[in-house]
């Protein structure tokens, strides 16, 4: 294990004594390379997606800003800050206590095992720190040439587009020789198929006039990778299109966090705990440990704490006989869910004690519908799903692919408005509001929506 200069001698010794038990519980990961900053600094990295030698932008510092007065004023504060990179990279904050620091270091190689190990994060660049500097370089580059007001208007807009690629994408053909024969369903396939077949209310389809096979064969629709088919085919020029492919390529390697942030943060935490409560504690640091470990895993009213879902989860499952590490391998939070998640365990994870659980069936808890908003919240990373579907007189048509979630309107026609800026003509976005189906238009005569018949085009039928 490779240790920053800047930890002091104590924590070095730490570093190393949790790095050993890791190991000897069989936690496996790269090289881990600790630094340790102030608050302020943390707070800005994490700003920057955890780079901080990403290109520059306002959103970022937007989010720097929102960090920063969280940690002014109490309601939040970042303990560490972990990077999916070998070796991997994490940030320690200065101002946490010793015991902290011990919970996080601890945590830190939770990370590192389920990064290196996690399906999902197979395809990842694993040299991100160095392609990201390449991003800003390349970025810089294109403000020196074009000025800066440009380039930012343009990025801004791609940046307002980086949900739009298929999450599944890179695990369903990491891998695949495309030349032989089709292989047994894919693990994102599965996923994706246990949400549709549980998460609730069937899904919008609409049935579009077939563009001619040749053109669609050509332009490869429909597809769930927008921002792929606009690096290839939107009317950019070289260093626009350059930025598409700058953002995609940083959308991707970011969506596994978004798909395992339940499963993710539970192994960690799983693991600081057994670690820690296994020996590495001194005996006054107990209640001290409980406190902080009992803080990050509380649940807020009316929030998901993916931690505490996610520890809950790989607890029951290790009740149930599962091999651990075999479950940290293959899933994602929605598969980890479809798999784990049953009436003991939603009775126990709403802290319904055993001598009231019978009252409470008798009253109408249903956990499957406790299983199935789960799935709807996590779907997709908790992007919704938006399809291409189509061109039509030289405009994207789009559908959103619905799961009982209904699109926040201005979010919508604000991502329609940047996509046609770049696309340079009409688009459009399909969609169910409040139970009716409409179709968000944004063209040069600007933004509107109108309902659209269900007999006239669209229906409701299932997955």
């Amino acid at each position: 294990m490779r240790i920053k200069t800047s930890l002091p001698s104590a924590l070095k010794y730490q570093a190393v004594v949790i790095e050993n038990a890791a190991r000897e519980a069989g936690l496996d990961f790269f090289d881990v390379v600790f630094e340790l900053l102030d608050a302020r600094a943390v707070n800005g990295i994490a700003a920057y997606g955890g780079f901080p030698v990403r290109y520059p932008s306002w959103r970022f510092g937007m989010d720097y800003e929102r960090l920063q007065k969280g940690y002014d004023w109490g309601l939040s504060k970042i303990y560490e800050l972990v990077i999916n990179n070998d070796p991997t990279y994490a940030y320690l904050v200065s101002s946490n206590s010793l015991l902290e620091q011990k919970l996080v270091m601890a945590h830190v190689f939770g990370h590192a095992d389920f990064f290196k190990h996690n399906a999902w994060f197979q395809p990842t660049d694993r040299n991100m720190l160095e392609t990201m500097s390449q991003h800003a370089a390349r970025v810089r580059a294109y403000i020196d040439e074009f000025g800066q007001e440009r380039v930012e208007r343009v990025l801004d807009q791609v940046l307002c587009l980086e949900g739009l690629i298929d999450p599944y994408a890179a695990v369903r053909n990491h891998g695949r020789d495309t030349r032989n024969a089709p292989r047994p369903e894919a693990l994102s396939d599965r996923s994706l198929r246990a949400l549709e077949a549980l998460s609730g209310p069937p899904a919008l389809r609409l049935e579009h006039t077939a563009a001619p096979k040749r053109r669609e064969a050509e332009h490869r629709v429909p597809t769930f990778d927008v921002l792929g088919y606009l690096e290839e085919h939107a009317p950019l020029e070289p260093f626009e299109r350059d930025l598409v492919r700058i953002v995609r390529a940083e959308a991707y390697y970011f969506a596994p966090q978004r798909m395992t942030k339940v499963i993710n943060e539970g192994w960690a935490s799983f693991w600081h705990s057994r670690l820690l409560t296994g020996g590495l504690l001194e005996a006054s640091e107990i209640i001290d440990f409980a406190d902080v470990h009992s803080g990050a895993t509380a649940a807020a009213p009316g929030q998901l704490n993916p931690y505490r879902l996610g520890l809950g989860l790989l607890r029951h499952a290790e009740s149930l006989g599962h091999d651990l590490f075999t479950l940290r391998r293959v899933h994602n939070d929605v598969s980890l869910i479809d798999a784990l998640v049953d009436e003991e365990f939603s009775l126990r994870f709403h802290s319904i004690p055993w001598s009231k659980r019978q009252d409470a069936i008798a009253q109408g808890f249903d956990w499957q519908a406790f299983k199935a908003e789960l799935l709807r919240q996590l779907s997709g990373g908790g992007q919704p799903r938006i399809e291409l579907t189509g061109l039509a007189g030289g405009g994207l048509e789009l559908l959103h692919h619905h799961d009982g979630r209904d699109l926040e309107l201005a979010a919508a026609q604000a991502v329609l408005g940047n996509l046609r800026a770049l696309w340079k003509g009409p688009v459009s976005l399909v969609t169910r509001l409040d139970g009716k189906v409409l179709r968000l238009e944004v063209d040069e005569r600007g933004s509107r929506s109108r309902p659209v018949d269900d007999g006239a085009g669209a229906s409701t039928d299932g997955e």
